[in-house]
């Protein structure tokens, strides 16, 4: 979509644009000026994060550039354009969703299970066309939710869902939450003036399993599949909802383009699905262009399918199959369709993820905030590669609606790395055998009475002390996503509460580590191992902190984003309600939890003895945020520890320069691995040049926030720096 001239350009005018503020603008002409380059940018970096995967600015500065285009607009409303970033999120509700007409009709796909069904598909192929051997494109089968989009003199008009395949329902709003869908786009550049476009709304796997886990805590039924996330989520009728389930849209034919003389372009000037395909990525779509093959004959095709069918779990979307289509677009038309799918394309299904086993038994299991969850003990099956021996079954509500009992044949299904799920029970098999659920009303760990709060659909036990939340507790605050403490997990808190060492988080710090180092499968060297790691636990940010403490409803991001507004976590119980719901994206229900947590004396008990015994509870100063003012840095070779990117906007970070050129002012020239002539230039010059390993250790201590899950440090650090470098 960019040159790398394009590309140079665009990040210099992000850095001009990244040192304006609001009050820097002095005329409605400079504004306006200003606003066309911000979107320009925007839409840089929206294509580079979204579309690539690959961004060139932190978070931070990319949050920087759209707060400047949203003022600037809110000051000068006469320019705000559809097309604008800003115009992504309508801020009304949409009451109801119209039924729109497409343009060309969404049919179904036929289907294919083996090599059998794709050779008859292409013997019909070559007899309608009289070919001998067919040009086919195939690509991965989205496993999403269907939309067409219609963009009209360059700008998006409409997105809806497939409804019956000729009339479906017109979510523009929500569709225009979603970043890899761009706004606007140069179709007329193509002679393009009316397009219709079909794709698949999709939401990644890693997001699809936060999603879930976020919505068991929460009470709430998970969703089945990614699909089902997506097509839920599409029909959400707050747009600002959408936009907080990160999905995204690959786009994978265009089926209508016309010109400005209603001329049908497809098949005249766009020959070929490869064609198209490669139009929509230069315009900056995400599509399969990357996976697409085009392959000469069915045997081609069948080894592609079969190629795909074996890394499908490596893939980051969930994928069903492959689509086989003709390549040539001017053969559709001789081809046709029937009343349900078109002729000249076809679907290979790759093998189910669903398998039908018997549940043996249900067992009741305590979580750390005392929802109480019901797991199925299964007659172990296969599915997908994977032996499936237990699945939750979510809470009393799920099992009443589906009646599941003790006995029952059931039909489970798995989607990659996805949690189990039950999709029905096969009633058909039950033999009056069968018993029903009883759920507890005594906690399973503790027998305290469990409590169902209203509007909730799950079982909780309140008891604080209750020894599987304690340790599930103890666990959480421990893990990675938490306060990080390696060789501390659930199998060990389990034993050192057993053992008495364990009671309560603060224990963590107070452990005896002269009786441990006595346990079987210990000794003095893993006691170490551990010791250390709980140790730099106490140096971590603030946000794990408020992470570890298990508040209801609050994870990683919600963290993050309270402790941008706090100086130290105690200060949280100085905090109303009404204050909190005005972080963005925490509302009332978050908000009530964690007034509600800092309101409670024993959680606040918990936190001053944290600080006592030296767990970091404040933000560090930012006192040493410009340690390298005034220097001037420049990078060789290949990094271990991130990308040259990265390393430059930690030196940016620092107070530092980052070039790309050596100069008698340069102060360090970084060196990596096969360095370049910037090598030769820096001795000549008498430039100081450092290794990777040294770099490291002056920036290991001062590394900002967002950059840490860029750079990895274990790569460089400890190691010496390379032998050309010593004595330098």
């Amino acid at each position: 979509m960019y040159t790398k001239d394009q590309e140079r350009n665009l990040i210099e005018k992000t850095k001009e644009l990244l040192k304006l503020s609001v009050k820097d603008i002095k005329s409605k002409q400079q504004a306006k000026d200003i606003i066309e380059k911000l979107r320009e940018v925007i839409r840089y970096h929206d294509w580079r994060y979204y579309v690539l995967s690959n961004p060139v600015i932190s978070d931070y500065e990319y949050d920087r550039l759209f707060h400047l285009l949203k003022d600037l607009e809110s000051k000068y409303p006469e320019f705000i354009t559809p097309d604008s970033p800003t115009q992504r999120v309508a801020s009304e509700l949409t009451k109801e969703f119209p039924q729109v007409r497409h343009l060309t009709p969404m049919l179904s796909l036929d289907n294919s299970y083996n090599e059998d069904d794709l050779r008859e598909f292409d013997r019909r192929i070559r007899e309608l066309t009289g070919l001998k051997t067919v040009e086919y494109s195939v690509e991965p089968k989205f496993d999403g939710a269907g939309i067409a989009l219609v963009y009209e003199n360059d700008i998006l008009v409409r997105g809806s869902t497939r409804g019956d395949g000729i009339v479906g329902e017109d979510i523009t709003p929500n569709i225009k939450t979603i970043k890899t869908i761009p706004l606007s786009a140069r179709f007329s550049d193509y002679g393009i003036r009316t397009i219709e476009i079909r794709g698949e709304v999709l939401m990644r796997k890693d997001l699809f399993k936060k999603l879930n886990e976020e919505r068991l805590e929460e009470g709430l039924t998970p969703f089945a599949n990614p699909r089902n996330a997506a097509a839920g989520s599409l029909r959400l009728q707050n747009p600002k909802e959408v936009a907080k389930r990160k999905l995204e849209a690959f786009v994978y034919q265009i089926t209508y383009a016309v010109d400005s003389q209603n001329n049908n372009l497809l098949g005249t000037r766009i020959k070929t699905h490869y064609q198209a395909i490669e139009i929509l990525h230069d315009l900056g779509f995400k599509t399969p262009f990357k996976e697409i093959k085009i392959c000469r004959g069915i045997d081609e095709v069948i080894d592609y399918c079969r190629e795909w069918e074996s890394k499908r779990d490596a893939y980051p979307y969930e994928i069903d199959g492959m689509v086989i289509k003709v390549n040539d677009l001017s053969l559709h038309n001789i081809l046709g369709f029937t009343s349900h799918h078109p002729r000249w394309a076809i679907a290979f299904k790759f093998k189910a993820r669903q398998a039908t086993t018997k549940i043996l038994d249900v067992v009741f299991q305590v979580g750390r905030t005392g929802a109480v969850t019901p797991v199925a003990k299964l007659e172990p099956v296969e599915i997908g590669g994977v032996v499936v021996s237990s699945v939750s079954l979510i809470n009393e509500d799920f099992i009443r609606e589906k009646d599941i009992r003790i006995g029952d044949l059931v039909l489970v299904e798995r989607a990659g790395d996805v949690i189990p799920y039950v999709v029905k029970v096969v009633k058909e098999a039950r033999t009056g055998n069968e018993k029903p659920i009883e759920f507890p009303r005594n906690c399973p760990s503790c027998g305290s009475p469990l409590v169902k709060p209203p509007g909730e659909a799950v079982w909780r036990c309140i008891n604080i002390n209750c020894p599987a939340q304690v340790v599930e507790r103890i666990a959480y605050y421990a893990s990675k996503d938490a306060m990080d403490i390696r060789g501390l997990g659930k199998s060990i808190v389990k034993r050192f509460y057993e053992l008495g060492f364990l009671r309560k988080i603060p224990d963590i710090y107070r452990l005896p580590y002269d009786k441990i180092k006595h346990l079987e499968g210990w000794g003095e060297k893993s006691v170490e191992n551990l010791k250390k790691a709980i140790e730099e636990s106490k140096r971590r940010p603030i946000y794990r902190l408020i992470t570890g403490l298990s508040i209801r409803y609050v994870g990683k991001v919600t963290a993050k984003k309270l402790a941008e507004n706090i100086r130290c976590v105690e200060d949280l119980k100085d905090w109303s309600i009404e204050n909190l719901e005005r972080i963005p994206d925490i509302g009332y229900v978050v908000a009530h939890s964690i007034y509600e947590f800092f309101h409670n004396e024993e959680n606040l008990k918990t936190i001053y003895e944290l600080k006592e015994l030296g767990v970091q509870t404040c933000k560090e100063e930012e006192k040493k945020k410009d340690i390298f003012h005034g220097k001037r840095f420049v990078f060789t070779g290949t990094l271990h520890c991130c990308s040259r990117e990265v390393a430059q906007e930690i030196v940016e970070y620092l107070g530092g320069h980052a070039s790309n050129s050596i100069s008698r002012k340069t102060d360090y020239l970084v060196v990596g691995e096969n360095p370049g002539s910037k090598l030769q230039k820096a001795q000549r010059l008498g430039v100081k040049t450092i290794g990777e390993g040294e770099f490291i250790n002056m920036i290991k201590d001062y590394i900002p926030e967002e950059l840490k899950e860029k750079i990895n440090i274990e790569e460089t650090e400890g190691k010496p720096d390379m032998p050309l470098f010593r004595g330098s």
